[in-house]
């Protein structure tokens, strides 16, 4: 493994993901720079800090202490893992789209090119308290984007995530996984064998290195890789408070397409749903039709009209039928 790799890998350990500091430090003098700026407590000529980012080093020195950067790659590769940087091939570029709070690297488990997958990708999320109505739709959804060759995003949650994903791999399509957490860690434990169908099948995604276990910090941070690697956002089901509005707001910022599906009006859970589909630029979406001529290509994806039930009379002649029609009912 190359120091610059190694530089990458280590500092996934040391600080929490997206930190716009250690970016700017690592974008003006390189990850291994930004290391020893760690180790020593001076920053690069040229990079300025205030108090509170110089106690931010002072914690990552201390982390740094704790890092084993060979043993994370190694464990990786046992169950069939990789570390990708910046700048490889399978590194998907639109993740520069998050600017300071990129990613300094990113652990993978499973099959499939991430790259490549991310190309034609829709996310998927919404509530972990999810009603039978939000679970159908979300699957249903999924299975259908997967059939048509895109694929799905979503946070590895209980929930709307794990019915987008399950619906997903149903259809033999590719699914990404997202998780606040190491990639070998099963959580929540309800979806270890998801996890591992995932693994089998297509990909698990994670900013934190193997072993990794999560928090509630995390799981807002990793809502913004699940946006910007993907066209847009679907949110199905989410409370007034919940973190899937987060991710619809990160989508928003990166200039992705924000979806959200109507739900009754007296479920709780729909509640943050339609409050996003009062505000202008939301796109309401009933079906995967509607989604595709979302982030699709102009003039190529777009949705066939619903169908509605054919009657006797749709099989006249027009002026028969016009006549039929201006008798009274």
């Amino acid at each position: 493994m190359s120091d610059e790799r190694t530089a990458r890998a280590t500092l996934t350990a040391v600080a929490e993901p997206g930190d716009t500091f250690l970016n700017r430090i690592i974008d003006h003098a390189g990850p291994e720079r930004a290391l020893e700026s760690i180790r020593t407590g001076r920053l690069p000529g040229g990079v300025s800090a205030d108090a509170k980012e110089i106690r931010r080093l002072d914690h990552w020195r201390i982390r740094l202490i704790a890092a084993e950067p060979d043993q994370d790659m190694a464990v990786c590769a046992r169950f069939n893992g990789r570390l990708i940087c910046p700048g490889d091939p399978e590194w998907p570029t639109t993740l520069d789209d998050l600017g300071d709070g990129r990613p300094y690297a990113l652990w993978l488990r499973g099959t499939g090119d991430l790259r490549y997958g991310c190309l034609r990708s829709v996310a998927i999320v919404g509530s972990r308290a999810a009603s039978p109505y939000g679970l159908r739709a979300a699957a249903d959804f999924a299975s259908e984007l997967a059939d048509g060759g895109w694929t799905v995003i979503s946070g590895g949650a209980l929930g709307i995530d794990a019915a987008a994903h399950r619906g997903a791999l149903a259809a033999d399509g590719p699914t990404v996984a997202v998780l606040a957490n190491g990639v070998d860690v099963p959580y929540p434990a309800s979806n270890e064998g998801l996890f591992a169908e995932m693994a089998r099948r297509s990909l698990l995604v994670s900013e934190s290195p193997p072993g990794t276990h999560p928090h509630r910090l995390r799981f807002l941070v990793r809502n913004r890789v699940i946006a910007a690697l993907s066209r847009g956002t679907v949110i199905v089901e989410a409370e007034a408070r919940s973190g899937a509005l987060n991710t619809a707001g990160w989508a928003a910022r990166l200039g992705r397409v924000v979806m959200a599906v109507p739900g009754p009006i007296t479920s709780r859970s729909s509640a943050g749903a339609h409050r996003l589909l009062r505000e202008e630029g939301t796109t309401l979406v009933t079906r995967s039709e509607e989604i595709i001529e979302a982030v699709g290509s102009i003039g190529t994806d777009l949705a066939p009209p619903p169908r509605t039930p054919v009657l006797p009379r749709d099989h006249l002649e027009p002026v028969t039928r016009s006549v039929l029609e201006a008798f009274p009912a």
